[in-house]
């Protein structure tokens, strides 16, 4: 948790990211970045623990790094069934 506060972006008032999960989805935001190799590097960390996660746009702050805070960053997701032990690893 207080890696996600270093990172220099807001929590929400319950500790987790706002807008956590989708509609129907198994995903929850468990970091997010401002630069997309610190979000690979997170995500990289996270497989090693043997945690699965994605990273979720990348794309878009690489295509113009300047519009990252306006887009919220890059989120890095992991399955419910993980979100304690990535809070741990993080």
């Amino acid at each position: 948790m207080e890696g996600m506060l270093r990172m220099g972006l807001p929590l929400g008032a319950s500790g987790l990211m706002e807008g956590d999960a989708g509609p129907g989805r198994d995903l929850f935001v468990v970091a997010k970045c401002l630069v997309p190799t610190d979000a690979y590097l997170v995500q990289g960390c996270l497989v090693a623990s043997g945690i699965p996660a994605v990273v979720a746009d990348a794309n878009h702050v690489q295509a113009d790094l300047l519009m990252a805070p306006a887009l919220g960053g890059v989120r890095i997701l992991v399955p419910a069934s993980f979100l304690d032990e990535a809070r741990l690893v993080l």
